[in-house]
Protein backbone atom coordinates (compact mmCIF):
# COMPACT_ATOMS: atom_id res chain seq x y z
CA UNK A 1 0.00 0.00 0.00
CA UNK A 2 1.33 3.32 -1.31
CA UNK A 3 2.22 5.84 1.63
CA UNK A 4 -1.10 8.32 1.98
CA UNK A 5 -1.46 11.64 0.75
CA UNK A 6 -3.65 14.09 1.99
CA UNK A 7 -6.13 17.00 0.58
CA UNK A 8 -8.72 19.24 1.42
CA UNK A 9 -11.76 18.55 -1.26
CA UNK A 10 -14.77 20.29 -1.24
CA UNK A 11 -17.32 21.04 1.92
CA UNK A 12 -14.60 20.98 4.08
CA UNK A 13 -14.04 17.08 3.20
CA UNK A 14 -10.42 15.74 4.13
CA UNK A 15 -9.59 12.73 1.85
CA UNK A 16 -7.27 10.27 2.37
CA UNK A 17 -5.58 8.57 -0.68
CA UNK A 18 -3.88 5.50 -0.45
CA UNK A 19 -3.20 3.54 -3.83
CA UNK A 20 -6.10 0.67 -3.53
CA UNK A 21 -8.13 2.38 -1.42
CA UNK A 22 -9.83 5.21 -0.41
CA UNK A 23 -11.59 6.74 2.79
CA UNK A 24 -13.35 9.96 3.18
CA UNK A 25 -13.67 12.03 6.12
CA UNK A 26 -16.70 14.45 6.25
CA UNK A 27 -16.98 17.14 7.98
CA UNK A 28 -20.68 16.63 8.37
CA UNK A 29 -21.25 20.17 10.59
CA UNK A 30 -20.72 22.01 6.47
CA UNK A 31 -23.27 20.29 5.20
CA UNK A 32 -27.00 21.20 3.55
CA UNK A 33 -29.76 18.93 5.64
CA UNK A 34 -30.86 17.27 2.62
CA UNK A 35 -27.21 16.10 1.74
CA UNK A 36 -26.75 14.84 5.71
CA UNK A 37 -30.11 13.42 4.90
CA UNK A 38 -28.98 11.13 1.55
CA UNK A 39 -25.83 10.48 3.71
CA UNK A 40 -28.68 9.16 6.72
CA UNK A 41 -30.45 7.24 4.23
CA UNK A 42 -26.74 5.49 2.94
CA UNK A 43 -25.99 4.29 6.60
CA UNK A 44 -24.23 6.70 7.83
CA UNK A 45 -24.84 7.22 11.47
CA UNK A 46 -22.86 10.50 12.19
CA UNK A 47 -25.40 12.22 9.40
CA UNK A 48 -28.09 11.35 11.31
CA UNK A 49 -26.64 12.54 14.58
CA UNK A 50 -25.80 15.89 13.02
CA UNK A 51 -29.51 16.28 11.73
CA UNK A 52 -30.38 15.23 14.99
CA UNK A 53 -28.25 17.82 17.20
CA UNK A 54 -30.26 20.42 14.67
CA UNK A 55 -33.42 19.45 15.27
CA UNK A 56 -33.98 17.81 18.75
CA UNK A 57 -34.05 21.65 19.87
CA UNK A 58 -36.55 22.73 18.04
CA UNK A 59 -39.02 19.74 17.97
CA UNK A 60 -39.13 19.26 21.42
CA UNK A 61 -39.48 23.34 21.79
CA UNK A 62 -42.89 22.38 19.27
CA UNK A 63 -43.96 19.67 21.20
CA UNK A 64 -43.63 21.32 24.52
CA UNK A 65 -45.79 23.98 23.56
CA UNK A 66 -48.66 21.40 22.72
CA UNK A 67 -48.60 19.17 25.57
CA UNK A 68 -47.19 21.71 28.43
CA UNK A 69 -45.24 18.77 29.67
CA UNK A 70 -41.58 18.45 29.82
CA UNK A 71 -41.03 14.51 30.30
CA UNK A 72 -44.16 13.84 27.99
CA UNK A 73 -42.38 16.32 24.95
CA UNK A 74 -39.16 14.51 25.60
CA UNK A 75 -40.98 10.84 24.61
CA UNK A 76 -43.04 12.50 21.88
CA UNK A 77 -39.97 14.40 20.17
CA UNK A 78 -37.93 11.23 20.91
CA UNK A 79 -40.31 9.15 19.20
CA UNK A 80 -40.75 11.28 16.41
CA UNK A 81 -37.05 11.51 15.86
CA UNK A 82 -37.20 7.40 15.50
CA UNK A 83 -39.77 7.75 13.14
CA UNK A 84 -37.93 9.98 11.41
CA UNK A 85 -35.05 7.68 11.11
CA UNK A 86 -36.73 4.73 9.84
CA UNK A 87 -38.28 6.65 7.12
CA UNK A 88 -35.36 8.43 5.93
CA UNK A 89 -34.96 6.87 3.23
CA UNK A 90 -38.60 8.21 2.05
CA UNK A 91 -37.45 11.64 2.61
CA UNK A 92 -37.16 13.54 -0.79
CA UNK A 93 -34.17 16.41 -1.12
CA UNK A 94 -36.18 18.80 -3.59
CA UNK A 95 -38.06 19.67 -0.39
CA UNK A 96 -37.13 21.29 2.82
CA UNK A 97 -35.99 18.75 5.65
CA UNK A 98 -37.17 20.85 8.34
CA UNK A 99 -40.88 20.72 6.65
CA UNK A 100 -40.42 16.86 6.51
CA UNK A 101 -39.09 16.37 10.06
CA UNK A 102 -41.64 18.80 11.73
CA UNK A 103 -44.33 16.95 9.91
CA UNK A 104 -43.27 13.58 11.47
CA UNK A 105 -43.54 15.52 15.18
CA UNK A 106 -46.61 17.03 14.37
CA UNK A 107 -48.36 14.26 12.90
CA UNK A 108 -47.12 12.21 16.11
CA UNK A 109 -48.31 14.70 18.55
CA UNK A 110 -51.67 15.18 16.97
CA UNK A 111 -52.11 11.79 17.36
CA UNK A 112 -51.56 11.98 20.73
CA UNK A 113 -53.61 14.60 21.72
CA UNK A 114 -56.61 12.58 19.74
CA UNK A 115 -56.05 9.71 21.63
CA UNK A 116 -55.07 11.37 25.05
CA UNK A 117 -57.64 14.43 24.59
CA UNK A 118 -55.33 16.21 26.12
CA UNK A 119 -56.34 20.04 26.88
CA UNK A 120 -52.86 21.70 27.74
CA UNK A 121 -50.66 24.18 25.73
CA UNK A 122 -47.92 26.50 26.41
CA UNK A 123 -47.83 29.99 24.96
CA UNK A 124 -44.51 30.41 27.04
CA UNK A 125 -40.96 30.71 25.80
CA UNK A 126 -39.03 27.38 24.91
CA UNK A 127 -37.89 25.80 27.78
CA UNK A 128 -34.86 25.11 26.54
CA UNK A 129 -34.26 29.27 25.59
CA UNK A 130 -30.62 30.40 26.89
CA UNK A 131 -31.55 33.74 28.05
CA UNK A 132 -34.49 36.20 27.94
CA UNK A 133 -33.98 36.96 24.78
CA UNK A 134 -34.74 33.78 23.20
CA UNK A 135 -36.97 32.87 25.58
CA UNK A 136 -38.99 36.63 24.32
CA UNK A 137 -38.53 35.02 20.77
CA UNK A 138 -39.51 32.13 20.86
CA UNK A 139 -43.08 32.92 23.14
CA UNK A 140 -45.77 32.50 21.34
CA UNK A 141 -47.62 36.12 20.23
CA UNK A 142 -50.80 35.70 18.43
CA UNK A 143 -50.09 38.74 16.27
CA UNK A 144 -49.03 39.17 12.25
CA UNK A 145 -48.64 42.44 10.37
CA UNK A 146 -50.85 41.18 7.71
CA UNK A 147 -53.71 39.48 9.64
CA UNK A 148 -54.92 42.82 11.73
CA UNK A 149 -54.32 40.91 15.15
CA UNK A 150 -56.40 43.36 17.20
CA UNK A 151 -59.48 42.01 15.92
CA UNK A 152 -59.56 39.25 18.23
CA UNK A 153 -57.06 39.49 20.57
CA UNK A 154 -54.33 41.66 22.06
CA UNK A 155 -51.89 38.84 22.54
CA UNK A 156 -49.02 40.40 25.16
CA UNK A 157 -51.76 41.45 27.95
CA UNK A 158 -53.73 38.16 27.85
CA UNK A 159 -50.80 36.12 29.12
CA UNK A 160 -52.41 32.98 30.57
CA UNK A 161 -56.08 33.32 29.10
CA UNK A 162 -54.55 32.37 25.76
CA UNK A 163 -52.69 30.07 26.78
CA UNK A 164 -55.99 28.27 28.74
CA UNK A 165 -58.28 29.60 24.92
CA UNK A 166 -55.72 27.47 22.74
CA UNK A 167 -55.95 24.64 25.18
CA UNK A 168 -59.66 24.31 24.29
CA UNK A 169 -58.52 24.19 20.58
CA UNK A 170 -59.02 21.23 18.71
CA UNK A 171 -55.01 19.57 18.27
CA UNK A 172 -54.88 20.96 14.66
CA UNK A 173 -56.30 24.07 14.96
CA UNK A 174 -53.92 24.11 18.04
CA UNK A 175 -51.35 22.77 16.08
CA UNK A 176 -51.65 25.53 12.92
CA UNK A 177 -51.53 28.44 15.53
CA UNK A 178 -48.22 27.34 17.11
CA UNK A 179 -46.55 26.36 13.56
CA UNK A 180 -47.76 29.77 12.12
CA UNK A 181 -47.54 32.49 15.32
CA UNK A 182 -44.09 30.80 16.68
CA UNK A 183 -42.40 29.16 14.12
CA UNK A 184 -42.91 31.52 11.91
CA UNK A 185 -43.82 29.55 9.03
CA UNK A 186 -45.71 29.76 6.00
CA UNK A 187 -49.39 29.00 4.88
CA UNK A 188 -47.47 27.24 2.27
CA UNK A 189 -44.78 25.54 4.79
CA UNK A 190 -47.85 24.92 7.18
CA UNK A 191 -49.66 23.56 4.53
CA UNK A 192 -46.43 20.92 3.85
CA UNK A 193 -46.21 20.02 7.03
CA UNK A 194 -49.52 19.15 8.15
CA UNK A 195 -50.12 17.25 4.49
CA UNK A 196 -53.14 19.45 3.96
CA UNK A 197 -54.20 21.32 1.17
CA UNK A 198 -53.23 25.01 0.97
CA UNK A 199 -57.20 26.50 1.42
CA UNK A 200 -57.41 23.99 4.35
CA UNK A 201 -55.15 25.66 6.68
CA UNK A 202 -56.02 29.03 5.82
CA UNK A 203 -59.40 28.03 6.90
CA UNK A 204 -58.03 26.20 10.16
CA UNK A 205 -56.59 29.62 10.91
CA UNK A 206 -59.25 31.42 10.47
CA UNK A 207 -62.03 29.32 12.48
CA UNK A 208 -59.04 29.40 15.10
CA UNK A 209 -58.97 33.04 15.69
CA UNK A 210 -62.97 32.83 15.43
CA UNK A 211 -62.78 30.47 18.44
CA UNK A 212 -59.86 32.49 20.27
CA UNK A 213 -62.50 35.38 19.95
CA UNK A 214 -65.38 33.71 21.37
CA UNK A 215 -62.71 32.02 24.46
CA UNK A 216 -61.83 35.46 24.65
CA UNK A 217 -64.79 37.77 24.55
CA UNK A 218 -64.92 38.24 28.22
CA UNK A 219 -61.89 40.08 28.14
CA UNK A 220 -63.02 42.91 26.18
CA UNK A 221 -65.91 43.27 27.88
Amino acid sequence: MGRPRRYDGPCGRLLVLHAREIQVLVDYTQLEDKELAVLAAKGREMAFRELLSRYERPLFSLVYRMVRDRTLAEDLSQEAFIRAFNAISTYKPRYKFSSWIFKIANNHTIDYLRKRKLDTVSIDGSPHARNPEEEAQTRLVVESHEEAPDRFVEARELGGQIEEAIGQLRPEYRSAVLLRHVEGYTYEEIADIMDLPLGTVKTYLHRARGELKALLAHVDS
